[in-house]
C-alpha cells in the first residue's frame, strides 16, 4: 500500500506536472484577461458601426464625403501608423516570425478607420478590424508582463481568437481561427489554451454589452442522394474559384493603385471618388458599407443575379484604396449571393445554397477550413454538417495557395497531383 501512494505522489508530484500546472494558470490568467479587454473594445466597436451606419442612411449625402474621410485616415496612418498600416499581414508576420511588435495604437487607429469607412460607405468588413484590435490589445498585455518571444507570439494568437470570436458571436470558430490563420496546413496547438480562454471570455464580455449578431437559417435538412453530393460538389468549386478571384483582383488593385498614386491620402481618396460613381452606375446603395440586408436578402428570395460581382468589385477597390475594414462579412455577402445566383439552375432551395456559400467563399479566401467547417455549425447547426464540410474542404482546395492575407505562410501543394511541387516551409 505505502508503494501505492508513494506511485501516486510521484505521478502527481513529478516536476512536469508542477509545470503544466504552473502553464495552465498562466495562460488560463492571460487569456482570461485579455479576453476581457479586448471583448469591451469590441463591443464599443460594433456598437459604432451600428451607429456610423445609421447616422449614413439616413444622411445619404455623407458618401460624398467617403474621399475626404479615407484621406484623412491614411494620412493619419502615415503621420503616427507607423507599421499598423501592415494591417492583418503585421499580426501574422508577428506570429509566424516574432520579429514584429504590435503597437497599441493599432487598436484605436483601426477602430477610428473602420468607423469612417463604414460612416462615409465604404464597402468593408469587421473581422480585420477585430483581429486588429485583439492582437493589438493582446500584445500590449504581453509587453506589460515582459513574455518572451515565443509566449508573446502565443499571446497574440489569442488575440486574433478573441477579436474574431467577439466580432461574430462565434467562440469555438473563432478559437480556431486564431490557431489555424497564420499558416496554410499547420495549426498552432501550443496556443490551444489561451485562445479557449479568450475567445470563450471574450465573447462572453460582449454579450453583457448586449451586442446583438445576425443569424441566418439554412433550411430544413437535405435528403442526402448523388446528385445532391454532385451539385454540392461543383457549387463548391464555384465558391474556391470565387474565393480566388476576389483575393487575385484586390492583391491586384492593391498593386496597381500604389503604383499609380505614392501617396496614400491620393489613393484613398480617388478611391473614393471611384466609389461613388460605382454607385450612380450601380443605382443603389445595397453594395455600401456591410451590405447585411443583402446578405439576409440572399436566404429568402432572387436577388440581382450580378450582386456578387458588384460586391467584389465595390470590397476590392475599397479595401485596396487604403480603407479600413475587414474582408470576411463582405465574403460571406459575396458567397450568399453567389449561392443565390446558381440555386435555380441546380434545382435547390436558395437558403441552402447561399449558405453554402457563405462558408465556401469565406474558407476559400482565409485558407482556415477548420474554422470555416466549426463557424458553418455554430452559424446554421448541425443538420447540414457533412455538405457544410464538404464545401469548405473543396473550396479551400480550389481556391489554391492565394489569399487575403499575403504574409500566410503557405505548406501544403497548390495541386496535387502535379509532377513538380513547390512548397513554402514555415520557418
Amino acid at each position: 500500500m505505502s508503494e501505492f501512494k508513494k506511485s501516486i505522489n510521484n505521478i502527481f508530484m513529478a516536476k512536469e506536472y508542477k509545470n503544466i500546472i504552473n502553464k495552465f494558470v498562466k495562460w488560463v490568467t492571460l487569456g482570461g484577461i485579455s479576453g476581457v479587454i479586448v471583448g469591451c473594445f469590441i463591443a464599443l466597436f460594433l456598437n459604432s458601426l451600428v451607429l456610423g451606419t445609421k447616422l449614413r442612411e439616413e444622411n445619404q449625402w455623407l458618401l460624398y464625403l467617403l474621399p475626404l474621410g479615407g484621406a484623412f485616415v491614411s494620412y493619419l496612418y502615415v503621420k503616427i501608423g507607423k507599421n499598423s498600416i501592415k494591417g492583418n499581414n503585421l499580426v501574422i508576420e508577428a506570429i509566424n516570425d516574432g520579429e514584429e511588435n504590435i503597437p497599441l495604437r493599432m487598436a484605436p487607429l483601426v477602430l477610428f478607420g473602420t468607423f469612417i469607412t463604414h460612416l462615409f460607405g465604404g464597402s468593408a468588413g469587421r473581422e480585420g478590424t477585430g483581429v486588429q484590435i485583439g492582437a493589438s490589445i493582446s500584445g500590449f498585455i504581453g509587453r506589460v508582463f515582459k513574455l518572451n518571444n515565443i509566449d508573446y507570439r502565443i499571446l497574440i494568437v489569442s488575440g486574433v481568437s478573441s477579436g474574431f470570436s467577439a466580432v461574430f458571436g462565434t467562440p469555438i470558430a473563432g478559437t480556431i481561427f486564431g490557431l489555424e490563420v497564420a499558416a496554410i496546413g499547420v495549426m498552432k496547438h501550443e496556443a490551444l489554451i489561451p485562445c479557449v480562454v479568450a475567445s470563450f471570455t471574450a465573447n462572453f464580455t460582449t454579450m453583457l454589452f448586449n451586442v446583438s449578431h445576425s443569424h441566418y437559417n439554412m433550411g430544413e435538412r437535405m435528403t442526402p442522394s448523388y446528385s445532391l453530393f454532385i451539385k454540392i460538389v461543383l457549387c463548391a468549386i464555384a465558391f474556391g474559384l470565387m474565393s480566388r478571384v476576389f483575393s487575385s483582383l484586390t492583391h491586384y488593385l492593391k498593386k496597381l493603385l500604389s503604383k499609380l498614386f505614392h501617396s496614400s491620402s491620393v489613393k484613398s481618396f480617388i478611391g473614393g471618388i471611384i466609389i461613388i460613381l460605382l454607385t450612380f452606375i450601380v443605382g443603389n446603395r445595397i453594395y455600401l458599407g456591410l451590405s447585411l440586408d443583402l446578405l439576409s436578402n440572399s436566404f429568402t428570395h432572387e436577388i440581382p443575379n450580378s450582386a456578387f460581382l458588384w460586391k467584389t468589385i465595390f470590397t476590392s477597390l475599397t479595401l485596396s484604396a487604403g480603407f479600413q475594414g475587414g474582408e470576411v462579412t463582405p465574403l460571406f455577402v459575396i458567397g450568399a449571393t453567389l449561392g443565390n445566383f446558381i440555386a435555380p439552375f441546380i434545382n435547390l432551395p436558395i437558403s441552402f445554397i447561399a449558405g453554402l456559400g457563405m462558408i465556401g467563399v469565406f474558407c476559400g479566401c482565409t485558407n482556415t477550413p477548420v474554422a470555416s467547417f466549426i463557424m458553418g455549425i455554430e452559424l446554421f447547426g448541425v443538420n447540414n454538417l457533412e455538405y457544410v464540410f464538404i464545401v469548405c474542404i473543396i473550396s479551400y482546395f480550389f481556391s489554391g495557395n492565394g489569399g487575403i492575407y499575403s504574409s500566410q505562410k503557405a505548406f501544403r501543394p497548390t495541386i496535387m497531383f502535379k509532377d513538380e511541387i513547390e512548397e513554402k516551409q514555415i520557418v
